[in-house]
Formats: structure tokens, sequence, C-alpha cells
């Protein structure tokens, strides 16, 4: 499941995110919280996005495509800052208790 979320810039060019899932968040999550506040992006197979990128100053996309959610505000000064979802507790990694510190008596 390679996905890619796509934007525009103020340009009018394409942003192409590349989502790492390794951070414990779904694609529509990382969208959510990377995608600037307010526009719209849509999650693509990353088999969609061309691969060659020398002609990317060249690629565009209809705002209409843009389908699949809007950035959220999450920005600096944003009443709403993003905090990491809690890791469901199947996922936790549970830790050995560290024993107490002995007291030698002399």
């Amino acid at each position: 499941m390679d996905k890619r979320i796509v934007y525009q810039n103020d340009e009018g060019g394409i942003c192409v995110l590349i989502p790492w899932l390794g951070s414990g968040l779904t694609v529509e999550e990382i969208a959510a919280k990377d995608v600037p506040h307010g526009r719209p992006f849509k999650i693509l197979d990353a088999a969609d996005v061309p691969e060659d990128r020398s002609g990317r100053d060249l690629w565009a996309v209809d705002e209409a495509d843009l389908t699949d959610g809007v950035g959220a505000d999450y920005g600096v000064g944003s009443k709403n800052p993003f905090v990491m979802p809690e890791r469901p507790e199947e996922d936790a990694v549970e830790e050995d208790p560290v024993p107490p510190e002995e007291e030698f008596v002399t």
C-alpha cells in the first residue's frame, strides 16, 4: 500500500507528499497534519504519480479532483495543536519494571 498525497501549492503547481506509515498515523491523518490548512488534497497510489520528476513543474491537477480531505489547522499559533494519537493497547510496548536501587548498610 504505497500511497502519495497530492495538493496544489500557491503557484498552481503540485506538491507530492510521501507519507511515512511508521509514524503510527494513517495516511489520512498524515495528510490532515502535513497539507497546509484549508488546502484540498487527494490520496493516490504511488503508481499513479509519474516517476520521472524532470518535468514536475509541468504537472497539473484540477482542484475539483482533490476530494479526499482538507489540510487541518495544526500550524503555529493554531488553537488545535496536533497531538499524536495513543497507540492501541495491543501495539503498546511493555517495558520491564526497573527494580529500586539497593541501599547497602554498613
